[in-house]
């Protein structure tokens, strides 16, 4: 990989002045403070529950607070704590928290920096580094020219996807419900906080304690079925179900939740798709069970007059799954990254990094299951190189040396001030529709990239 090469301006910069929001749920985050402070870096935790408390495990060199207010007092409470430490950068993890909406946004007013800390769009071990968010609020580019351009400046030579990091999932799980459940069974440390959890911490633990005993039959089942698609005389379409408390599918897509796009997607299934098409729903990994897709995809399935033409699989290898589908259905998963490099066509239902001509079906969802636009080899390639050498890292949040890999580069990115292809272009406003995000940032200065 070609790294980002810093502007000449920045390869002298001054220390900066760091502020860590919420991070994910476990060591990283306070991995990474410390990894600030021993760059030199001044470095500053600010706990909003107690699971941040629980999970940080920080050194002396990072001056560690707690706002303990409601979030309508963030706002004055974070701007005078801004100013009275000179804060240069702010870094969160789940870019559309409504603390960290605020931060961001008055941050970035102040002539500072608001930087995403994501799960990678190129997983399984990568890390989004973005500024100030993704999705609809993300700057990366999206139209061919500009991808071309910036694979060919910022990783010109073949990407290598293996793997280097690796963790189960039931970590990832239990980190998650342990941070809910810290923050649910210990309120009073925090009283005033208003969380993002979608379930009920307890609810989602009774559910993994239930569920993960029967993960074997699950894929077994899950193996059972794709074998039947494969063998199946008709095109199989895939549809990537997310976590139903992902913030991408309300934020980033025109749902309130998933039964909606799986209902909008049978209707026009049924009403345009051959008659020998399967609908097949696959859950996301570490979906906890409580929506039951089997019975409601089923009873969506009655609804729509499509029983036996539809049904989910929980479990088995995406790939396969990929391998044998004419088209994959998406809100904004990543899953539609995967359909893509396997050169599959794919159709994103909400706002999709990836959703741009050359790599999405750009008509009607109607016209899909009959005509699908596949991807461009070319710029299929080109997207997946550029995302590695702009917003991509390579690291994990679990597994202990891609915590200490991902932070090392997350510190020297930010401590150079390259972390994002669109540094000195305009932000991109709330809510800017579907496939417009390249002709606003070029509106009023040209797009930009580091180098």
């Amino acid at each position: 990989m070609t790294e980002i090469a810093p502007p000449r301006s920045a390869r002298a910069a001054p220390p900066r002045r760091v502020l860590l929001l919420q991070g994910p749920p476990g060591r990283f985050w306070s991995e990474l403070g410390d990894a600030f402070a021993a760059a030199g870096h001044g470095v500053h935790h600010v706990r909003l529950a107690t699971a941040d408390a629980l999970f940080w495990r920080g050194g002396a060199g990072v001056a560690r607070h707690s706002y303990r207010g409601g979030i309508e007092g963030w706002s004055a409470w974070l701007s005078a704590f801004v100013e009275r430490h000179a804060i240069t950068d702010l870094l969160y993890y789940s870019d559309r928290l409504p603390y960290h909406i605020i931060a961001g946004e008055m941050i970035e007013a102040r002539g500072g920096a608001a930087w995403a800390v994501e799960f990678g769009y190129l997983r399984p071990d990568w890390i989004t580094l973005e500024r100030q968010g993704m999705g609809a609020y993300s700057r990366f580019p999206d139209d061919p020219a500009t991808i071309l351009d910036l694979a060919a400046r910022h990783h010109p030579g073949p990407l290598d996807l293996t793997p280097r990091h690796s963790h189960g999932f039931v970590q990832e799980a239990l980190n998650e419900v342990l941070f809910n459940l810290a923050n649910a069974l210990a309120f009073w440390l925090y009283p005033r906080f208003h969380g993002a959890a979608h379930y009920h911490p307890l609810s989602e633990y009774l559910s993994w304690a239930r569920r993960l005993p029967g993960a074997g039959a699950r894929g077994r089942a899950a193996d059972a079925a794709i074998a039947r698609l494969a063998v199946h005389d008709g095109p199989v379409f895939a549809v990537a179900l997310q976590l139903e408390s992902d913030r991408q599918i309300r934020d980033n897509a025109p749902f309130d939740g998933q039964r909606e796009m799986i209902a909008e997607t049978m209707a026009s299934f049924r009403a345009h798709a051959p008659g020998a098409a399967r609908l097949a729903f696959k859950t996301h990994p570490l979906d906890n069970g409580l929506e039951r897709w089997p019975r409601e995809v089923a009873r969506l399935a009655r609804d729509h007059r499509l029983e036996g033409r539809a049904e989910v699989i929980e479990g088995g290898s995406l790939d396969r799954l990929l391998t044998l589908s004419a088209g994959v259905v998406a809100t904004n998963s990543t899953v539609g990254l995967h359909a893509i490099r396997a050169r599959r066509p794919v159709v994103a239902l909400g706002r999709a990094i990836y959703d741009m001509a050359g790599l999405t079906h750009q008509g009607p969802l109607d016209r899909f299951w009959t005509a699908p636009e596949g991807p461009d080899p070319k710029i299929a390639d080109a997207f997946m190189r550029a995302l590695a050498g702009t917003i991509q890292i390579r690291g994990s949040f679990y597994a202990p040396d891609g915590r200490r890999e991902a932070s090392a580069e997350i510190v020297r990115r930010i401590g150079l001030g390259i972390a994002s292809p669109g540094d000195a272009c305009r932000p991109v406003p709330p809510r800017l529709p579907v496939r417009r995000r390249s002709a606003d940032l070029q509106a009023g200065a040209p797009w930009c990239a580091p180098g």
